[in-house]
């Protein structure tokens, strides 16, 4: 008897999971934080000649999706794979200690980090400046940290999880309230708020953190969810094609974005949610998928007007995310379009950018092959894009047809 679709991608996620995460743990920890700073393409371990790619530089928001990832990962592999689940908590402890010692300071994390861990950053030339720390701003990691101490937290028992629930609620009131800044790459100010664009990001990467809220119990910090999901579909959404426009009355659209959107949005809306809004969710996706897949993988931006892509560069995050939502959509819908994507973007993936040995992506493509170009950090994923986007979509897969669990490595 042959398997089916949901069969065989549920059985391909968790080897390709578990052997990544396997790769991360084996490689030497850099003073406790993981380290994934490896060229996709040499497979070298970038070293202190390489400057802000090289282990001197820690990366906070990369550590902080790590945590998420680890908690995440070993609630799915407590039954699957014990012995890992295990190896993934032992490291999931120690990263958390280390993150909420690297922001006790001043109640912030900052995106880099030198090997005093001071925060620094790096501008458009490379240059290294040390990092303004207004108390009032907020930034992405700032998001991710937050997230990754509450899931920590609530696995573990912690008693400080009151104290992170609070550190993300201030977080999406920064964003509620203009002080949430997007460009880490330039000092933390009044000054760079006021120019930035008013982009989805930030409440779609904190919608991230709402099916992980509710699974672990904090309902009362959920109020924001449905409020973020509302803003963005009101003020972002574009009607005619279908598209989430970066920027109200603007022509640019990341698709990658807009595909998170949808998988954020449907991991955490439950079976109450409102039929015209998983309608809506599913045309972003399906609109998105098919404007932007344009070759190796899905573009960075595209023209919402004339619907061109933008960039020659095809990142691998935006794929993972697309089974996700793809995946959750389908489970919703069971309609013909969102399985279709589903397999385009699961063929893509594991055809084009996973290199299986090890079992890493390359992170950027162009329709000649694999480049070095790095999307926002230098270090490799550590389990947050593709690992949760795939652990979404087995489990989707687990309820679309249930069977007996299990996983090879």
């Amino acid at each position: 008897m042959t398997m089916d679709f949901f069969e065989e991608t549920r059985i391909t996620y968790a080897a390709a999971n578990a052997g990544t995460l396997y790769w991360m743990l084996q490689r030497p920890m850099l003073g406790g934080f993981l380290n994934t700073k490896q060229n996709s393409l040499t497979l070298k371990d970038y070293s202190s000649e390489d400057g802000i790619r090289g282990p001197d530089y820690t990366y906070g928001w990369i550590q902080g999706r790590g945590l998420e990832a680890l908690v995440g990962h070993a609630e799915f592999f407590d039954d699957e794979l014990p012995p890992l689940a295990k190896k993934l908590d032992t490291a999931g402890r120690r990263l958390y200690e280390l993150l909420a010692a690297l922001r006790k300071p001043d109640g912030h994390a900052y995106f880099c980090y030198d090997r005093d861990l001071q925060a620094v950053y790096a501008d458009q030339s490379d240059v290294l400046h040390a990092q303004e720390k207004p108390a009032l701003i907020y930034t992405y990691s700032d998001a991710f940290v937050a997230k990754g101490l509450v899931a920590a937290a609530s696995r573990y028992g912690l008693p400080d999880i009151a104290g992170h629930l609070a550190y993300f609620d201030r977080v999406i009131t920064a964003v509620e309230t203009g002080r949430f800044q997007m460009d880490e790459r330039r000092p933390l100010s009044l000054h760079s708020l006021a120019v930035q664009p008013d982009d989805f990001g930030p409440r779609m990467i904190l919608l991230g953190a709402a099916g992980m809220l509710k699974r672990a119990g904090h309902t009362a910090h959920l109020a924001f969810a449905d409020r973020f999901i509302a803003h963005v579909i009101d003020r972002h959404y574009d009607a005619a094609t279908g598209l989430l426009r970066n920027v109200p009355g603007e022509d640019l659209c990341n698709v990658g974005h807009g595909i998170e959107f949808v998988g954020f949005a449907l991991d955490y809306l439950d079976d109450t949610a409102d039929p015209a809004l998983i309608e809506t969710l599913e045309r972003i996706l399906v609109s998105s998928f098919r404007k932007d897949f344009v070759g190796p993988g899905i573009t960075l931006t595209v023209s919402i007007k004339t619907g061109e892509a933008q960039s020659p560069y095809c990142p691998w995050w935006s794929l993972p995310e697309t089974i996700r939502s793809a995946a959750l959509v389908h489970e919703r819908t069971g309609s013909a379009e969102s399985l279709d994507v589903w397999k385009a973007a699961h063929a893509a993936f594991f055809e084009r950018y996973w290199r299986g040995t090890p079992p890493i992506a390359y992170q950027t493509m162009t329709k000649d092959g694999p480049v070095d170009f790095v999307p926002a950090t230098p270090d490799l994923d550590p389990g947050y894009h593709t690992g949760l986007s795939l652990l979404a979509a087995i489990r989707a897969a687990d309820r679309l047809k249930p069977r007996t669990r299990t996983v090879s490595g």
